[in-house]
């Protein structure tokens, strides 16, 4: 596993680690009337080091005692499965191209007990459309009733429309935004297109901010 960027594993008391433990807090009290079954992590634009904060919040979760499933929903630039040193397919976009509905999802355990990766699969043409198809509502639904909390790692909100077609299938959001690195204008753009999509948003996350390091705010 890459314990360089999970960190929640490699260094579990460092304040990066604690920051992460009260994201997980802060999620389960912005849903306090209905408790969240899945959620996007994306950002505004690229090297945001979104898919280090989907790995750590997933491990987090399953720490807590949560029964979770990571899914490697970027089909444009996958990382998940080297930062957990699994094969990439099969994976989703073999489930998603495959018709056979009752299909197996191949989820791979991790070295997280509570904790499984769907890899991305092998990388289609047409990412958006397969993200927004039917079919797309039908593995959340199937993944909804094998964990207590699905995380789909999703490409940059301005670079592709991917995440805003995916978030809108799930509980919502959480945009990754990199202190010095991410240009205020990407994120108001950013939440101009998830609001065309009625995505709600539940949060931002700070990375690389100097006194934390990794990930300082919510």
């Amino acid at each position: 596993m890459d314990t360089q960027n999970l960190i929640t594993l490699s260094e579990p008391r460092s304040p990066a680690s604690e920051a992460y433990r009260a994201l997980r807090m802060n999620l389960e009290f912005t849903s306090l009337d209905k408790a969240l079954e899945s959620l996007v992590i994306s950002s505004p634009e690229a090297e945001a080091h979104k898919s280090v904060v989907a790995s750590n919040l997933a491990i987090v979760m399953a720490q807590g005692g949560q029964r979770v499933i990571l899914v490697d929903a970027d089909l444009r630039r996958p990382v998940l499965h080297h930062f957990f040193d699994c094969p990439q397919e099969p994976g989703m976009t073999t489930f998603m191209l495959g018709r056979d509905e009752e299909a197996e999802l191949h989820l791979l355990d991790t070295q997280v007990p509570g904790l499984r990766l769907l890899p991305s699969g092998a990388l289609p043409p047409n990412p958006a459309d397969i993200l927004g198809s039917q079919k797309m509502q039908q593995l959340l639904t199937r993944l909804q009733g094998e964990a207590d909390m699905v995380i789909l790692d999703a490409p940059p909100v301005t670079v592709a429309v991917d995440a805003s077609v995916l978030a809108a299938h799930t509980d919502g959001i959480v945009l990754v935004v990199r202190a010095g690195h991410t240009r205020r204008d990407r994120v108001d753009q950013a939440k101009e297109l998830l609001e065309r999509f009625r995505v709600k948003i539940l949060g931002a996350i700070l990375t690389d901010a100097r006194d934390q390091g990794l990930l300082t705010g919510y």
